[in-house]
C-alpha cells in the first residue's frame, strides 16, 4: 500500500487543528535508535486504504511511504481516533529495516465455522483473542493466522500452541492462552 506523505514543521495545537481541518492527518515515523520524524499523511488517501483492508489487518499491512521522493517501508504502530466522530487524529509509523526484528500483532482468522461440530450442536464461537503478538523480521510478517475450528465440539478450544507460525516467526503470547472456544448458549 502506497501513501504519499510530506514532512511537517508545525507542532502547536492550532497548526495541527488547521492540518486536520484540511483533511490531512499528522503522523510520526519512528525507527530504532533515531528520533521520530514528523510527517503529514493525506487523509483521503489513508481512509481509502482503510476501507480496502479487512477488519483487524492494519497492524500487518506494510505501507510504502513516499517521503520527498524516497520510498521507505513502514507499519502502523499506533492510531488515535476522535472519540465521537471516529476520524483518524494521529498515526505512528515504525520504519522497517531488513535486518531488525519487529513486534507485530497478527490477526486470528477462524475457518470452518459453518462445519463446526459444536456449532451444529447448538453452541456458538466465542473469540477470546483477536490478535497474537509475534516477533520476526519485516520480510517474515504473516498476514494472519488461520485457525481451523471445524473439529471443535462443545466446550473445546484452540490455544496459541495450536498456531503454526513457522520457524522465522516467534510467538510472544503464552502457549496455553485460549484463542477461540465453542461455548454453550
Amino acid at each position: 500500500m502506497k501513501l504519499t506523505v510530506s514532512k511537517r514543521t508545525g507542532e502547536t495545537k492550532s497548526e495541527l487543528t488547521k492540518l486536520r481541518h484540511r483533511g490531512d492527518i499528522p503522523a510520526s515515523v519512528y525507527s530504532k535508535g533515531k528520533p521520530g520524524d514528523k510527517i503529514t499523511v493525506k487523509g483521503a488517501e489513508f481512509e481509502a486504504v482503510l476501507r480496502k483492508l479487512p477488519k483487524g489487518y492494519l497492524p500487518t499491512t506494510i505501507f510504502e511511504l513516499d517521503i520527498e521522493g524516497k520510498t521507505k517501508k513502514a507499519i502502523v504502530k499506533d492510531i488515535q481516533y476522535h472519540p465521537t466522530t471516529y476520524r483518524t487524529l494521529h498515526l505512528d509509523f515504525l520504519m522497517l529495516e531488513p535486518k531488525i526484528t519487529v513486534d507485530v500483532k497478527v490477526p486470528i482468522n477462524c475457518t470452518g465455522e459453518a462445519e463446526c461440530v459444536g456449532v451444529k450442536l447448538g453452541g456458538f464461537v466465542r473469540t477470546v483473542k483477536r490478535h497474537v503478538e509475534v516477533r520476526c523480521l519485516p520480510d517474515d510478517i504473516p498476514t494472519d493466522f488461520k485457525v481451523d475450528i471445524k473439529s471443535l465440539e462443545m466446550d473445546q478450544s484452540k490455544r496459541v500452541s495450536d498456531i503454526e507460525a513457522g520457524e522465522m516467526v516467534r510467538l510472544l503470547a503464552k502457549p496455553k492462552e485460549i484463542l477461540v472456544m465453542i461455548a454453550k448458549r
